[in-house]
């Protein structure tokens, strides 16, 4: 067995770069810390169709939605099949009014005189007003929207009507017009608008603007766009941004629904630059295919989850179509409201306008050295697997310097972005590799404590021979506890790198998501891989009276080995365990979750901070214990190395659950320290059951 030698000036540089990313994670925690406030949000159509749907009174409903906890109500652009179902407004068909007079069925005299005088045309729509202003409005969207070639007023008698050139159909659905009777009832009902216009084909610098006086004088503090496109998308999203800056609204960008990133819509990143990443917030709304399965209690337990673990700041609630039991249909939907709202701020949140993060971006020269530092434990962790580069010292620091010259000067000069998310990734892989092998030459060096004992002679007169030292064994009690504080301090070191990769991640960017981590899938095989080697360089799993046998003999003969069908089933086995875990990595695999799973899910988050990650509770902290307990013991090494494998499967785990950079920190660490504690506990467990399992089979 070699002793491998670890280069001080990279532990150092390390332990440098591990200070600067420690100060920039104290940093994020205080940003994300004061960005407590968040928007509870409802549809304007969604009050509607609750008090109709209940024969309650619109002003009722809306005054107790405020009561519960709603803030903000959204309102949209309207279509013309809503604008119909009020009754201000009418759209109709040129052939449909044709059609009406034709077959003798009673026609309004306007359209009769309209007809006679031949200006109603088959494949046109016609739009006439019963509401001066609606009409109004109507007129000046329409125009806006489509452009004076397509829209022409027809004054018949003291009447005017509208032409407009389209598809009655589709031009039903379109979004028109920004109601301004809307936008009055909810400010003069004390609530904040979020509005969500849409864009249209051949909007200018002059329409846009034309857009945002609807809003004046009245409390817009939100905007989340409605469709494909930012208003403004492609050429004229910096007028958007302008306007928006002017009147302080806050831009929505709004989660996808497999909760990484956003759902795209054309102009968005180029609105958030320019207007500005301190005036933008993520938006949640619940699926419509998830809340009608999920209970009342599971929709506001996750709200709550949703906020503290993604860093939500705008909450659009879908009401619920169903009741709950005992209740009415808008008892369940006030529930709803006030139950979460209630337990947001349990939570410590306050409920207004929309919080957001500060313009954040760390010092540079604190992110250069979190950068050499990535490059120091790199250069480190390669020279801990190769016997040939750990005994070339020179070497080492030539290749560190090179390399951080490379990685640093970027950094330095204000760039960089792709060489932080190498760094990233580096950190995520590097540091949970380190911490398992500086584990296993930390106990290679331990020696089981001899003691002096008298042995007497058995010879006549009891005379006694020299005091001898003689090996004793360890107690249970002492490889447990040797077992926990190598997990313990593995863990750190593997924290270390979770402080590594958040140093070089965190800025608002990453907050908001338009930039993520991307490795996920590579961090559940390349820690797997170095530990490997590296362990296989330590020791021979293949004859281990064989102290001194290199890593690539042993795969060489490890190749060449009989391999019988059973040993080949034991292969596949491990293979699709671990393809298994890759694949199940991230946000949206398509792999079915089975419902006890889904139950032991929800029993963690109901009982922890944040809900611990299975891999590292059930799975690596317990192999850890067990890995450790089995050294101690002597088992044989091919046993010690599958131990060890999985062991780093959950070391991995906890460094990459700091990739994802818009879960708040703390969420973060505490999600690593709830796994585990626990994690460690049913490794004693293990040792234990196997501990009197041992003894019992001695005894019979």
């Amino acid at each position: 067995m070699k002793k491998f030698i670890y280069n001080r000036i990279l532990v150092w540089t390390i332990l440098v770069g591990l200070v600067a990313s420690l100060i920039i994670c104290w940093q994020r925690f205080n940003v994300e810390t004061n960005n407590s406030q968040i928007d509870m949000v409802l549809d304007y159509d969604s009050v509607t169709h609750l008090a109709e749907q209940e024969g309650l009174d619109f002003f009722e409903v809306l005054h107790r939605m405020k009561g519960a906890g709603i803030t903000s109500i959204a309102v949209y652009d309207a279509t013309f099949e809503k604008l119909n179902r009020q009754g201000k407004v009418y759209a109709l068909q040129g052939s449909e009014i044709i059609g009406h007079n034709q077959s003798g069925l009673d026609v309004d005299e306007i359209w009769r005189q309209a007809i006679e005088a031949g200006l109603i045309n088959p494949d046109r729509v016609y739009i006439i007003g019963r509401n001066l202003q609606t009409y109004e409005e109507v007129k000046k969207d329409i125009t806006l929207r489509l452009g004076t070639n397509r829209v022409t007023p027809i004054i018949i008698g003291d009447m005017e009507i509208l032409e407009v050139k389209d598809r009655y159909e589709i031009f039903m659905k379109k979004p028109i017009t920004m109601p301004s009777e809307e936008l009055a009832i909810v400010k003069d009902a004390g609530l904040n608008i979020v509005a969500r216009p849409a864009n249209f084909v051949g909007c200018t610098p002059d329409t846009i603007r034309e857009v945002f006086k609807r809003f004046d004088g009245y409390p817009v503090v939100e905007m989340v766009f409605s469709g494909n496109e930012v208003l403004g998308a492609y050429d004229y999203v910096d007028v958007t941004a302008e306007e928006m800056k002017k009147r302080n609204i806050t831009f929505g960008i709004i989660e996808s629904y497999s909760q990484l990133q956003f759902y795209p819509q054309a102009g968005m990143e180029q609105l958030a630059r320019d207007l500005g990443y301190d005036r933008v917030a993520r938006l949640h709304v619940i699926p419509p295919y998830d809340q009608n399965k999920i209970s009342l209690h599971t929709a506001i337990y996750r709200w709550l989850r949703t906020d503290y673990e993604r860093n939500i700041r705008i909450n659009l609630f879908r009401i619920y179509e169903k009741q709950a039991a005992g209740m009415t249909l808008a008892e369940t939907n006030f529930k709803y409201i006030s139950e979460t709202a209630k337990d947001l701020r349990n939570g410590g949140y306050t409920l207004g306008k929309a919080g957001t993060f500060e313009d954040y971006y760390p010092n540079r020269f604190l992110r250069f050295l979190v950068i050499i530092g990535t490059v120091a434990a790199g250069v480190l962790c390669l020279s801990l697997i190769s016997r040939e580069l750990n005994e070339r010292t020179r070497l080492q620091i030539t290749i560190f310097v090179a390399l951080a010259i490379l990685a640093g000067v970027p950094i330095l000069m204000g760039a960089g972005g792709k060489v932080r998310l190498i760094a990233a990734l580096v950190s995520a892989n590097v540091f949970p590799a380190l911490a398992v092998i500086w584990q296993l030459d930390r106990l290679r060096s331990i020696r089981v404590k001899a003691r002096w004992q008298s042995i007497r002679s058995k010879s006549e007169g009891g005379s006694e021979y020299p005091k001898v030292r003689v090996k004793t064994e360890l107690s249970i009690g002492q490889v447990i506890w040797l077992s926990l504080a190598s997990l313990f301090i593995t863990s750190l070191v593997s924290m270390a790198g979770a402080a590594y990769l958040a140093g070089a991640l965190s800025d608002v960017i990453y907050f908001l998501e338009f930039e993520i981590f991307r490795g996920i899938k590579l961090t559940f095989v390349m820690p797997l891989i170095l530990v490997g080697v590296a362990f296989l360089q330590r020791y021979n799993i293949i004859d281990e009276m064989r102290k001194s046998f290199s890593a690539g003999g042993q795969l060489k003969e490890i190749l060449e080995m009989e391999v019988t069908v059973k040993n080949l089933l034991m292969v596949f086995v491990v293979i699709f365990a671990l393809a298994i875990l890759v694949i199940r990595s991230g946000h949206s695999t398509g792999m079915p979750v089975l419902d006890l799973e889904v139950r032991l899910r929800e029993w963690l988050e109901d009982t922890f901070y944040a809900r611990p990650r299975s891999k590292e509770l059930f799975l690596g902290h317990p192999a850890f214990v067990l890995a450790v307990a089995a050294f101690l013991k002597k088992f044989p090494k091919k046993i010690l190395l599958a131990l060890t494998i999985v062991a780093t499967i959950g070391q991995s785990s906890m460094v990459e659950t700091f990739a994802h950079v818009h879960t708040p920190i703390f969420v973060s660490f505490m999600r690593g320290v709830d796994g585990l504690i626990p994690g460690a506990i049913l490794g004693v467990v293990a040792i234990l059951m196997a501990y009197y399992a041992a003894k019992l089979k001695a005894k019979s």
